[in-house]
């Protein structure tokens, strides 16, 4: 189904993002695609799509064939005929009005007739967990539920070839896990791209790893792989299933004051209460974090908070910044140095540009300093959004999802970037789904039920065993549970 030969990808102006790759993947094969950020894992599906280099300009040599065809020549349209991609940022593939007819597209291009359409929609959507979703316009999801349509997009037609980038990445514990189960059966031969490998209960059997300059190191069944070479996936920032946290939160004395207030917040959007009656102080020097199933309204508050949405109820407070769930949607700048920097500038920080080159040591980016941010990885976009936004000054920084996309090492380097903004007195709210990244660094803990706060107080408290019915209220998998095993 997949062989590619030195196989090499570079992007303009820059290094190889692949290097010299030689794989083989059998039909109804699973390949489970390891690697750090920025290790050229994403590249690779969009180029074995199709979408590299004939729609994104990049120098390619090697060869790579896809179910007979090569990719680097072959229309995508007509590999789509054999490849079900499901991309990591879930917005690049929505595009059309409403769940139905987003998830029939696949089945219409493909002129399957009129009466086989409906219940095959019907059913991929149930399989997903979105058959609900179906009558909701594609606009109005959040990012959870907006994964949750693409994959039922890309699962609908049955291609022989899945291609899959971080398929949990948005999608709340227990949803991921859902979804990790369903992948095991899901038939015709895939590559899986993932970080979370405790959501999924069926790793594939297969497993290969990609170093930080895109070369494939090791190759081989899944249990071999993860044991034998722990070591090597360990220092490349790749996190194992079961692996312990990498930071170790330490309590922080309660704070008095507030640095930013609600009163009754409520958001009204779609003619649907997506939130309503939040009550939620911000506290100076602390990390709070929102959590909730996808659709809870996390990102929603997040926006209303920053003044982006109307909203009943009262916000007052300091001065606010935004790290966007899409990190494309707020770069302004053609560089990674000049994204950083823009905040300062405008602020007219002095050495903007030494605070700039501080920020992107502290996220890994350093290396990529010249780049185009939006030529970046998905994960190396992410850390960027965060530097660019936690140089403002703001009072208050909100984030959402800020580790999506990462390994343990630059997911890592977030949450100390995070903790070193609280620790200089500002207040820091995270949306994640990531409780692990919870457990670890947050002092105070919101949990979103409903778009009602189900519970809310110290994080170690809501997340003790004694203390967790809120989270099972909320639907979620506390830390620690079992991990994946390979199929």
């Amino acid at each position: 189904m997949i062989d590619t030969t030195h196989l090499s990808v570079a992007y303009p102006g820059r290094a190889p993002v692949v290097r010299d790759l030689t794989l083989h993947v059998d039909a109804g094969e699973r390949l489970l695609l390891l690697g750090p950020s920025g290790s050229g894992k994403s590249t690779l599906l969009r180029l074995l799509a199709g979408v590299v280099p004939q729609l994104v300009d990049a120098d390619v040599t090697g060869q790579a064939l896809v179910a007979g065809h090569d990719a680097t020549t072959t229309e995508p349209a007509a590999l789509a005929r054999h490849v079900g991609t499901l991309t990591q940022n879930p917005a690049d593939q929505l595009c059309l009005p409403t769940v139905e007819e987003e998830v029939a597209f696949p089945l219409e291009n493909r002129a399957w007739p009129p009466e086989r359409i409906s219940p095959a929609v019907e059913r991929a959507l149930a399989r997903v967990g979105a058959a609900h979703l179906r009558h909701r316009r594609t606009a109005e999801l959040s990012g959870g539920e907006g994964q949750r349509v693409a994959l039922a997009a890309t699962l609908v037609a049955d291609p022989g070839l899945l291609l899959l980038d971080e398929p949990t990445a948005l999608l709340d514990p227990a949803a991921a896990r859902t979804v990790g189960r369903l992948l095991a059966p899901a038939g015709g031969a895939q590559v899986l791209v993932e970080h979370r490998l405790d959501e999924h209960l069926d790793l594939p059997g297969r497993t290969g790893v990609l170093d930080e300059d895109g070369r494939l190191v090791a190759d081989g069944p899944t249990r071999e792989v993860l044991h034998d070479q722990a070591g090597l996936l360990s220092a490349l920032g790749v996190r194992l299933p079961g692996a312990p946290p990498t930071l170790r939160r330490t309590p922080r004395p309660a704070a008095t004051g507030s640095v930013l207030r609600v009163r009754g917040l409520g958001v009204r959007r779609g003619g649907r209460d997506v939130l309503t009656g939040v009550d939620l102080d911000v506290r100076p020097g602390r990390v709070t974090a929102v959590v909730g199933l996808n659709g809870s309204g996390k990102s929603t508050l997040l926006l209303a908070l920053a003044g982006l949405l109307p909203h009943e109820g009262t916000v007052d407070g300091g001065s606010v910044g935004l790290v966007f769930q899409q990190p494309e949607q707020q770069f302004l700048a053609r560089t990674a140095s000049d994204e950083v920097a823009w905040g300062p500038r405008r602020a007219k920080v002095p050495d903007a540009e030494r605070v700039a080159r501080e920020a992107l040591a502290s996220v890994h980016l350093t290396p990529l300093a010249d780049a185009d941010p939006f030529r970046l990885s998905g994960g190396q976009q992410r850390r960027l959004s965060v530097a660019a936004a936690a140089v403002c000054g703001h009072d208050v920084l909100l984030a959402d999802e800020p580790t999506f996309g990462q390994d343990g090492r630059t997911g890592a380097a977030l949450a100390a970037l995070l903790r070193s903004l609280a620790d200089e007195g500002h207040g820091v709210v995270v949306v994640t789904h990531d409780l692990t990244l919870v457990a670890d660094l947050v002092d105070d803990l919101v949990v979103l039920g409903h778009g009602r706060v189900l519970a809310q107080g110290p994080a170690a408290d809501l997340l003790s065993p004694a203390h967790d019915g809120p989270l099972h209220a909320a639907g979620l998998v506390a830390p620690g549970a079992r991990a994946g095993q390979p199929s």
